[in-house]
């Protein structure tokens, strides 16, 4: 179980026009240059954008894998620990999260591509 640094960034590979900037000790994440997601290499650990009932739910049903970041309006940012995490869940997380931010016409162009 576990997600490398190195394995994480395949992951985002898979979707389309992620920008990633480098900010000191972290990695933010961004497409059409709103953030989504940062990555602490170091820490070996990711924040990811969610509602904030899915925010509630992780971090309540899985202490040890998903802490609260943050919130910021109707979305609650999680932190996940990328040793305790499967790629496939990962994966479908940074979806959500690249999916609540990037523009409509882009998500319905890949959007078929990227759900399961």
């Amino acid at each position: 179980m576990g997600v490398s640094v190195d394995e994480f960034l395949t992951l985002l590979a898979r979707l389309p026009e992620v920008e990633q900037s480098f900010g000191g000790e972290w990695v933010s994440l961004k497409v059409d240059g709103k953030g989504f997601g940062y990555m602490w290499e170091k820490t070996r650990t990711v924040g990811l954008k969610q509602p904030i009932e899915e925010q509630i739910a992780l971090v309540s049903e899985r202490p040890e894998v998903f802490e609260v970041q943050f919130t910021a309006g109707r979305f609650g940012w999680v932190v996940v620990k990328l040793d305790k995490i499967e790629a496939d869940e990962l994966f479908e997380l940074v979806t959500e999260a690249w999916l609540l931010t990037a523009p409509r016409d882009l998500v319905e162009a890949h959007e078929p591509e990227l759900l399961p």
